[in-house]
């Protein structure tokens, strides 16, 4: 499909200057409208969408001005370039305060036109994009994207939406697998440097000799191989979030390096003497209790209380109650697309297995659990044998028989009954479980209803 073409308002009472602009702009390839005066410019822009506007700023009643003030507000409003001679600087200055793009003098020159309406095309496209870029960032971290329902996340969800706004530091804490850089993430982007980087920092993953070069960055000949100046990851989350995933395994030397940022808000990368500001705002986590810490003598006392601005606890998954269900609901839904399997849920055993399991990986090993069930399912229910063994174990049983022995016909019904059980009832599920067409499946229950009396 052909994109549409950029349109274009001309508006000017000058007969020569505007035919020369439709021309020109003509040839660019844009699609052209003229007014000759204020009033048309504003009816023609309220009729239909145009992408730039250029505005004669000495035109009849309405002037300029009042045409600038309509088109701003319109919705989208086009960019507007206004077109100006010299003794009307003053006046060009104030359009630009009230809303226009940039500013033209006359007598301009043919290619200053293409060149200006060029960049105000490929502006207004990069601002369109970041819009789209934000707005999908927005929806995926929303704080709302955390699932659950229980008192304990509920709580979560209220604190992320007080401290996101504020740029204090955040401290998170939890088990491991609990979902600390999922809280991060939704405190960066429900807050003002949504568009700006988040940034993660792994302090147990980064080896200790290039732990001070990764973060605060070096400059060249600082050591061997060091062929390239290089900035850190602070320098790159300048303006956003940089999160410190694991802080309690900082050592000793770089919790003092650490916390000089965070006081002068400037650093020195590696083999340099020049202070760099930074302006990023610190959210760290640790799955270890940092004021024992403190008190062991681990971590620095004066670093916690830097880093301690608000604290947020995540509580591990056995304690969010049925935030089980709905988490491995939302895991099924997210594998299953991904897949493109038609998994439509649990069987009644299989969330029964999840319920009483303990989860010491927390929300991290519920969902490796449910992408495991998804991919080795063989139905549109997640049966408990698709689950891991450590999970089934918790609710394996060997399945009760009948004391006395049973004929073939007797043990089919008996299968059946179970995974009709299992299937919650629902006949069209169990048919599909056992392999069987619903016809079949409804002669077997027939059967061991009896004949009636």
């Amino acid at each position: 499909m052909t994109p549409a073409r950029p349109a274009v308002l001309v508006a000017d009472d000058d007969t020569v200057a505007r035919d020369l602009l439709v021309e020109v702009l003509e040839r660019e390839g844009y699609r052209v409208r003229a007014a000759s005066g204020g009033s048309e410019a504003i009816a023609l822009a309220e009729r239909e969408v145009f992408d730039v506007a250029l505005v004669d700023l000495r035109m009849p009643e309405p002037d300029g001005l009042a045409v600038l003030a309509r088109l701003v507000a319109l919705e989208p409003a086009p960019a507007v370039l206004i077109l100006t001679a010299f003794a009307a600087m003053d006046t060009a200055i104030e359009a630009i305060r009230r809303g226009a793009y940039d500013y033209l003098s006359k007598p301009f020159r043919l290619d200053d036109i293409k060149r200006a309406v060029r960049r105000t095309l490929e502006v207004q496209r990069l601002a369109r994009d970041n819009q789209r870029y934000r707005r999908e960032l927005r929806e995926r971290f929303d704080p709302d994207r955390l699932v659950g329902h229980s008192p304990e996340i509920v709580a979560i969800y209220k604190l992320v939406a007080r401290v996101a706004a504020l740029d204090t530091t955040v401290l998170i804490q939890g088990e491991t697998g609990t979902g600390k850089e999922l809280v991060a993430r939704a405190i960066h982007y429900a807050g003002p440097r949504a568009d700006r980087p988040f940034v993660v920092i792994d302090c147990a993953a980064i080896p200790e000799p290039l732990f001070e070069s990764e973060l605060f960055g070096h400059e060249r000949g600082a050591f061997t191989g060091a062929v390239v100046t290089r900035r850190g990851l602070l320098e790159t989350a300048q303006g956003g979030t940089c999160f410190l995933d694991e802080i309690s395994e900082l050592s000793g030397a770089l919790q003092a390096k650490l916390l000089r940022v965070l006081q002068d808000r400037v650093l020195r990368r590696v083999g340099g003497n020049d202070p760099i500001p930074v302006d990023v705002r610190l959210v760290a986590a640790t799955n270890r209790d940092l004021k024992k810490r403190v008190e062991d003598g681990l971590f620095r006392e004066d670093l916690y209380y830097r880093l301690n601005g608000v604290t947020v606890a995540v509580p591990a998954l056995r304690e969010r109650g049925d935030d089980v269900a709905l988490l491995a609901e939302h895991f099924a839904r997210k594998y299953a697309t991904a897949a493109g399997k038609p998994v439509e849920g649990f069987a009644p055993g299989t969330l029964d297995a999840l319920r009483a399991y303990a989860w010491p990986g927390n929300v991290r090993e519920l969902e490796h659990a449910v992408e495991r069930a998804v991919a080795l399912a063989r139905s549109t229910l997640l049966l408990p044998e698709d689950l891991p063994a450590e999970v089934r174990a918790e609710t394996a049983r060997a399945p009760e028989l009948p004391p006395s022995r049973m004929t073939l016909e007797e043990l089919k019904r008996w299968y059946v009954a179970l995974v009709l059980d299992e299937a919650g009832g629902n006949k069209v599920r169990a048919a599909e479980l056992l392999g069987i067409d619903r016809r079949t499946l409804y002669r077997i229950l027939e059967r061991e209803a009896g004949p009636e009396e």
